[in-house]
């Protein structure tokens, strides 16, 4: 793909939720173990499954392997659009754009699954469905997990920024993926199938780091929208591995003893019952003590069927490793 000066001054990087939506769930449908994310992929599974996801419309939208259809994933109009904001894009696309990625999908599958004939008959009636099961999706299996996705997300960003700013784009490009490189004012691609005159995409590029996606690189291409490049962010390896909060203890003389407590077992998001069991509080007790670290900014509330999940903030994170370094 080549580029001219413009294309190269518009390169821009953006997080994206739904570039974690489509890799994740397919990861989670697939079965496997994964080296990385097995570990949030056992806690999640089980509540993905309750609520029916695993045979909706995400299922028949994102097959085990091969081609997701574009509108699933909208240009970020910024550099980091709120999950809602994805979701309204998803359904304002248009219809003749839903319909052709259908096809396409049906072409790599054979034919299109039953509800989603129903989609591409009327996507107008049937795209509030498809994203009212995708915040769903987002609520039970990424936000409880968000603060810490974003976070390693943040920092690839902050890494590939500084790499332009010391040795320019075409080294970003050369360092940015094994089958990906820069030469001679064009970006080549290893594996791809075909060539990507700029007669057939948007201006620049757009960059979006992802935890999921790996360990290849997807791609999207709908004009008039830049191009799209999802590739695997730095530092996925370590993304769920526990972080012993050492140093806690120095936070007790401000937050008191029990919400230090909870905020060390909030590692992993959890419920009002499991962190009483976990810590020997009581449910009351503990529902108190979380209000007034929700109320901080320390602690976020996520809903999982008739439960609601606990996650630290990135606040937290912050105090946390400040607390033990």
């Amino acid at each position: 793909m080549a580029f001219s000066a413009s294309d190269l001054a518009q390169v821009r990087f953006a997080v994206s939720p739904m570039w974690e939506v489509a890799p994740s769930f397919r990861l989670l449908t697939s079965h496997t173990a994964h080296p990385v994310h097995g570990r949030w992929a056992d806690q999640v599974r089980p509540r993905v499954a309750a609520a029916g996801l695993d045979r909706g419309w995400l299922s028949e939208l994102i097959p085990p392997t091969g081609y997701v259809p574009d509108f699933l994933n909208p240009a970020p109009a910024g550099p980091a659009p709120a999950p809602a904001a994805e979701w309204e894009a998803i359904q304002a696309s248009p219809t003749d754009r839903v319909r052709q990625d259908l096809d396409h999908l049906a072409r790599h599958r054979g034919s299109l699954a039953p509800r989603l004939r129903t989609l591409h008959a009327d996507p107008a009636s049937f795209l509030p469905k498809v994203t009212q099961e995708i915040e769903t999706y987002w609520d039970l299996a990424l936000a409880p997990y968000w603060a810490r996705i974003r976070a390693v997300l943040d920092a690839d960003i902050f890494h590939r920024a500084r790499t332009v700013a010391e040795h320019g784009a075409g080294h970003l490009f050369n360092d940015l993926h094994g089958s990906m490189s820069w030469h001679d004012n064009a970006l080549n691609l290893v594996r791809r199938k075909r060539n990507l005159p700029r007669e057939s995409t948007g201006a620049g590029l757009l960059l979006i780091p992802s935890a999921f996606t790996g360990p290849g690189l997807r791609t999207r291409v709908r004009p008039p929208d830049p191009p799209q490049l999802a590739y695997p962010a730095r530092g996925i390896g370590a993304l769920w591995e526990a972080r012993p909060a050492t140093g806690a203890s120095v936070l007790t003389p401000v937050l008191g003893r029990s919400r230090t407590l909870l905020l060390t077992e909030l590692e992993t998001p959890a419920s009002t019952t499991e962190l009483a069991h976990r810590t020997g509080l009581s449910p009351a007790g503990v529902s108190q003590h979380l209000t007034a670290l929700r109320n901080a900014g320390l602690v976020s509330a996520h809903r999982a069927g008739r439960s609601v999940l606990y996650a630290r903030t990135a606040a937290a994170e912050t105090l946390l490793e400040a607390a033990s370094a």
